[in-house]
């Protein structure tokens, strides 16, 4: 019962974030106070749910948050705040199946029942901005090919090595950072884990961005296409599956095409021919499929896919293999729902190796210069409408996500999409007012 209490006591922690993720990925919290934590952390932090992005009325009883003790996070910015991620429960203590976070258990339950752990990784991407405007941080940032580019890296040294120093004192595992393929672009990478502990460390890690670079008089963005002629936000997940202990690699076949097992490529198979669908998870907003569906930057290539197909090592199509024993999926954006993003993924997979799916053979074509035909490899969805009613018509993600979810999730994308309809923008009125 003091188990919150007594830790901060010790880590000198005057406050708790209470904090989960709706729909959208925003994350919503309440800032509790250490002497009540104990008491909120057993009977949960009280939201109205409608005031988020979840399908709720204020005819709801509020929803309670009630906090993982596992994923406890001393914030590194500001020591005496310390961070909580929760599950939403209704006033009778049921769980709220639309949460993100629980649609994640409740597809790694899945998992586990078949025997399986899945480990993931991704790659977050974000653009450093001034904090007035929409422009870059550093206008010397301006080579065409900024890629790795060592000067732009330098002058961002002090947000991007205390962003690394933060996560290598959690325990993550940092291991590189980088300038990326956009002038003002930067990507960090840490160590896979377990899929639900890697979704609470991407959810931590937007937050913690954002805040840093708050700090340094920046603003931080995961937006997919802020700019229409630079390369857009990725978040690109590495995926694999192990035996129920975590201590064998499922997906590792030394023997198998690229060192993958025939279970690895029936996962694949699951995921491609699921894509469609998914995509409305992996590439949820409007400005997403900016993306994925852009002409070809300045830099010279987009580094997102455009149609559904799957290669070795080779940037230009959906999923890659760029090793032994895993598979890097490259369609999501940065606007992906940390909890949703796997979520959508593994429940995707999963079918594949239940229904023993084949995903044909890979193509190792460049697919932006030399692209496939369509029945060879479908297109990926134009815009977000077309997403979504692939994913209301799949049955497969609303088995396994839950109906909950799905309904909720489609209602509210649905109604984002109809706002969005309902304004006028600059391009129209230059290509229609004297129509």
């Amino acid at each position: 019962m003091t188990y919150l209490y007594e830790t901060a006591r010790n880590r000198g922690i005057r406050y708790f974030l209470i904090s989960f993720t709706d729909l959208f990925g925003i994350q919503r919290s309440k800032l509790v106070p250490t002497a009540a934590i104990d008491t909120m952390a057993t009977n949960g932090a009280g939201f109205a749910g409608f005031a988020a992005w979840l399908d709720l009325t204020p005819a709801d009883p509020d929803v309670l948050a009630i906090p993982d003790l596992d994923t406890l996070i001393q914030l590194p910015w500001k020591p005496e705040v310390a961070w909580l991620a929760a599950d939403l429960v209704t006033p009778q203590c049921e769980e709220i199946g639309q949460t993100p976070r629980l649609v994640l258990k409740r597809v790694l339950k899945q998992a586990a029942n078949l025997g399986y752990q899945i480990k993931t990784g991704v790659e977050c991407e974000f653009f450093l901005l001034a904090a007035e405007e929409l422009a870059l941080s550093d206008p010397e940032d301006l080579q065409p090919k900024p890629c790795y580019d060592q000067q732009s890296l330098m002058r961002r040294f002090e947000v991007i090595a205390e962003i690394c120093d933060a996560m290598l004192g959690l325990g993550w595992g940092a291991y590189q950072n980088d300038h990326e393929d956009a002038n003002g672009q930067f990507e960090m990478n840490w160590q896979y884990a377990d899929a639900l502990v890697t979704a609470d460390r991407h959810a931590f890690f937007k937050f913690m961005v954002r805040s840093i670079a708050e700090k340094h008089g920046f603003r931080a963005t995961f937006m997919p296409k802020p700019f229409a002629h630079l390369t857009g936000n990725g978040c690109h997940t590495h995926l694999s599956v192990w035996d129920g202990t975590g201590e064998q690699n499922l997906f590792l076949d030394e023997a198998g095409e690229l060192g993958l097992s025939s279970l690895a490529y029936h996962f694949i198979a699951g995921v491609l021919k699921n894509t469609q669908a998914l995509c409305a998870i992996s590439n949820p907003t409007i400005n997403s499929y900016k993306r994925i569906n852009a002409p070809v930057t300045t830099s010279g290539a987009t580094w997102s896919p455009n149609s559904i197909s799957y290669s070795g090592n080779n940037r230009t199509h959906t999923i890659r293999i760029p090793d032994a024993g895993r598979f890097e999926f490259r369609l999501a954006d940065g606007a992906a729902n940390p909890y949703l993003l796997p979520a959508a993924l593994i429940a995707s997979g999963l079918a594949g190796i239940e229904q023993k799916l084949d995903p044909g053979p890979r193509h190792d074509n460049n697919n932006y210069t030399n692209p496939l035909p369509c029945e060879t490899a479908p297109k990926l969805p134009g815009n977000l409408l077309d997403a979504l009613r692939n994913l209301e018509t799949n049955q497969t993600l609303t088995q396994a996500l839950g109906k909950p979810f799905v309904t909720a999730y489609l209602k509210l994308k649905h109604q984002e999409w109809q706002g969005f309809n309902q304004v006028i923008t600059p391009w129209e009125l230059a290509h229609s007012l004297d129509a």
